[in-house]
């Protein structure tokens, strides 16, 4: 009785929709196939006090003075829609002109406590997102042997625009919907496994749209009010706290990944250092998952929608145990998937430690060995310290140790290697350049009131007083910021790599009456008095990187703090690289010209560049087949290029490539060549054969 009532409700729903022009008539469920009906969200008594209490710990607290005007209910607005629709495929334009009216009342909504707007346009949002399921659910029921891969047609890869009409809204569904099964066509799936893939997809999401709640709509609308403010400001209610507090003590037994969410799917934010995806080789930064299974042979689980703590839920396991991960790989520029096989463990601290090798440089007649310390992250045993054991772990301790090693094996000069280090311990950092200089400020550090503090290296003794050079990219972030920043300002060493990711702000955790608010409360400052917010740090030498910053990076967050200067701290610099720089840069450009490892890697980045600034793509199967092929041929050419050029056997098919490839990547990249730091290590060798050269003509002048 109570499935007749159930099933005649639904048949009402859809024929109202229907009725609207926004699905298809034919929406009956499979035979024993139940379908679950959304029923209207409302605010609960208790979000108007939670959202008072952040109102107020906001307006006290945030580094930022806030002022909830006309101006910022319009950010909140248009971040709100941002959390809900970024891609644009759900609302249209008379949605939009629908919820308009409320750009302007964000403000007053907050400070009255009044949530039953917000609440009202997730209710449209998710009516939205039932009807493109159960349209998608009706074409791969009905439908699907009708999509058409012959027809020359398109997909924006972004939406500039809202849909103009519930025709065009469907219009876009479809050819979203071929584009996702013409990117599994092309890795190999067959037609029929698509098709249940993707039902079960749009089932599994109908069946999680109808399981959200309250809760979920008060944190999604109060994250997007926090966001209107700054990216890092956040609300995490009390089941979320304890995800968070895990990540922080870094305890977590899992991949060793940060995740966010990106607007359904779940991106790559960086990846811990010696962690197991790190290990592994395969999962890259600006990489996002679309799917997770466990084991090496259990079923997909499609995540699109999924709220990212039920992901990282997923993710999360026992030692020793296995996770796949279906990606769309950041360098594809076709959103074609990938999977990956992760074997989750513990984030092992030996595995972040610092590590050192040493590379021999040719320059003219002469060898030299140029040392390399590798720095993952800033790291420290708080724990073995505060007991008072001498010998505690930390980064400094362990970089002194390495200093001395390399000291003995008689090198010329020293590589501080800071990619992929998202900071750490600021106290280590501290340290690290007091091994460098004598004594002075290294960091100035501003809250809210306009207080300046000053944190300064006070121990007069220096480990090393030779030639230096800090390597660093886009995910060199935080403390290796402050690190490389301090080297650049007193002169004491060249900066190397790509402008890093420009993370110069600070936050705090308070408790909450019902979770968890983290606040930036304050940001990092160069003794220059140049902010490493937003900006970051600017290499004196600029080297090529594969991660594209306007997808990675703080520039690359909406509302991110801007980047400004204060008075600069006092000290006195300890070299000027400057007057060597343009015969660096020379030298440089020479050298790469004719370096097959460094042009092979060049051409890959202006390939990824050149395909990611292509607006659309192709929804032709042969067309994108001879995409792909193409592709194929240059990597294959290029890849061939390389080995003639270094007298290694070349390749005789793209086949033969794409094994070596694989099993490159499955023995963790032991193997993987480095230009970027064989050519950090050249122009390190040229700024010492520049100064001998310099000294000898002083010596002469005498």
């Amino acid at each position: 009785m109570q499935t007749a009532r159930v099933r005649t409700r639904l048949a009402a729903v859809a024929t109202a929709l229907c009725l609207l022009g926004f699905m298809p008539a034919s929406l009956s469920p499979a035979q024993g196939e139940s379908t679950p009906v959304l029923e209207e969200l409302k605010p609960e008594p208790e979000h108007s006090g939670i959202s008072a209490e952040i109102l107020q710990r906001l307006t006290r607290a945030h580094y930022q003075s806030i002022t909830l005007n006309d101006q910022l209910s319009g950010r909140i607005f248009d971040s709100y829609i941002r959390a809900m629709d970024p891609s644009r495929s759900y609302f249209s334009v008379a949605d939009i002109d629908g919820f308009e009216p409320l750009r302007t009342r964000f403000d007053d909504l907050i400070k009255a406590g009044d949530l039953g707007p917000a609440f009202k346009i997730f209710n449209r949002y998710r009516q939205r997102l039932d009807e493109r399921l159960r349209f998608l659910i009706d074409i791969l029921d009905d439908g699907f042997e009708q999509l058409n891969f012959e027809k020359d047609e398109s997909l924006e890869r972004n939406n500039a625009n809202w849909a103009g009409s519930a025709d065009e809204l469907r219009d876009l569904w479809r050819r979203q919907l071929k584009g996702d099964v013409l990117n599994r066509l092309l890795a190999g799936t067959e037609r029929e496994e698509i098709r249940k893939a993707l039902r079960q997809r749009s089932r599994n999401q109908l069946t999680r749209l109808a399981k959200s709640n309250n809760a979920d709509v008060f944190r999604v609308y109060t994250n997007a009010f926090l966001r209107a403010i700054d990216p890092h400001s956040a609300y995490y209610p009390p089941h979320q706290s304890e995800n968070f507090n895990i990540h922080m003590s870094l305890s977590l037994e899992g991949i060793g990944a940060v995740l966010q969410d990106d607007g359904g799917t779940v991106k790559v934010v960086r990846l811990v250092p010696g962690g197991p995806a790190d290990k592994a080789g395969e999962l890259r930064p600006g990489d996002r998952i679309v799917g997770v299974a466990q084991g090496n042979y259990g079923e997909m689980v499609d995540i699109l929608g999924m709220r990212l703590d039920e992901v990282v839920t997923l993710i999360r396991g026992p030692k020793e145990t296995t996770v796949r991960l279906e990606i769309i790989p950041q360098a594809s520029t076709s959103g074609e998937h990938k999977v990956v096989r992760i074997v989750r463990n513990k984030v092992d601290l030996a595995d972040q430690q610092a590590s050192s090798q040493v590379l021999e440089v040719k320059v003219g007649e002469r060898t030299d060995k140029i040392g390399v310390i590798r720095l993952p992250t800033f790291y420290v045993d708080f724990a073995a310290q505060r007991a008072g054991d001498p010998n505690y772990k930390s980064t400094a301790t362990d970089v002194k140790r390495l200093i001395a090693e390399l000291r003995d094996a008689k090198v010329n000069g020293l590589v501080l290697d800071l990619r992929n280090n998202g900071g750490g311990a600021l106290g280590e950092a501290i340290r690290l350049v007091g091994l460098f200089i004598r004594t002075g400020p290294v960091v100035q550090i501003r809250d809210g009131r306009g207080v300046i503090g000053v944190r300064s290296d006070t121990d007069p003794g220096i480990v090393y007083d030779g030639p230096l050079a800090v390597l660093v990219n886009r995910l060199s972030a935080s403390a290796s910021e402050i690190f490389a920043g301090a080297v650049q300002d007193y002169g004491r060493g060249l900066v190397l790599g790509v402008q890093t990711f420009g993370k110069g702000t600070v936050q705090t955790l308070m408790p909450m009456s019902r979770g968890h608010l983290k606040l930036t409360q304050a940001k990092f400052y160069r003794i220059s008095g140049e902010s490493t917010q937003h900006r970051g740090v600017i290499p004196d030498i600029e080297l090529p990187g594969m991660i594209d910053k306007t997808e990675v990076g703080e520039s690359a967050l909406d509302h991110a703090l801007a980047w400004d200067v204060i008075d600069r701290a006092r000290y006195a610099r300890t070299g000027d690289p400057a007057p060597l720089l343009e015969e660096l840069r020379r030298r440089h450009h020479e050298r790469t010209q004719a370096d097959p490892d460094f042009s092979h890697l060049m051409a890959r980045i202006e390939r990824l560049r050149r395909e990611r600034g292509e607006a659309t793509v192709s929804l032709s199967e042969k067309t994108r087949r001879a995409m792909k092929k193409t592709d194929e041929v240059r990597e294959l050419e290029s890849e061939n290029s390389r080995r003639v050029a270094k007298g290694e056997k070349p390749f005789a098919t793209y086949a033969e490539l794409a094994t070596y490839n694989e099993e490159k990547a499955s023995s963790n990249g032991s193997a993987e060549e480095d230009p970027i730091l064989d050519e950090t290590a050249h122009v390190l060798a040229d700024f010492i054969d520049i100064s001998r050269s310099a000294g000898r003509t002083q010596r002469r002048g005498t």
